[in-house]
């Protein structure tokens, strides 16, 4: 994140503020203030609005460098929402509790999708011991009751 960036985001702030300065100095114009009070107040207000967004860029830019820096570093990039922590910033604070909604939402998906596979797994396992069951059945019949017939179902069966 550069500060270039970081105050183009603050330009809405910024022009307010410059607004509320100049009709500021517009009133001052009215009463009998010296020069020193009329270049006072705008500069102590500037002053403290950019020492106030430096602080806040300063806040930001260390939990999102760390947070880039973990992400890269990880392997299971979903797993970031564990590792960490909570920013003292409201930004940040939605921020990662969105990524908590969404790595739950994710989590339960893919083990609605292990469910369905284990169903698949458990109905095609017992679908292939149904198909054992007459199969093992056919050959022992074949085998006690030798004929022409038998010996047809025989050839069948071991083609298969």
């Amino acid at each position: 994140m550069r500060y270039t960036d970081f105050l183009k985001d603050k330009i809405w702030q910024l022009i307010c503020l410059f607004l509320a300065v100049v009709s500021i100095e517009i009133l001052l114009l009215i009463y009998p203030f010296g020069n020193f009070i009329k270049i006072y107040i705008p500069v102590s207000l500037f002053s403290m609005y950019f020492l106030g967004i430096g602080i806040e860029y300063v806040v930001k830019k260390h939990f999102y460098d760390g947070f880039w820096e973990t992400l890269r570093e990880l392997e299971e990039k979903y797993l970031i929402t564990e590792i960490v922590k909570t920013p003292n910033f409201l930004e940040g604070k939605w921020l990662k509790e969105i990524l908590e909604q969404i790595d739950k939402s994710m989590l339960e998906h893919v083990n609605k999708y292990k469910y369905v596979m284990n169903d698949y797994k458990e109905y095609i396992e017992l679908w292939i011991h149904e198909i054992k069951l007459p199969i093992a059945a056919s050959k022992m019949v074949i085998e006690n009751h030798k004929n022409s017939v038998t010996k047809s179902i025989d050839e069948e069966l071991r083609q298969a």
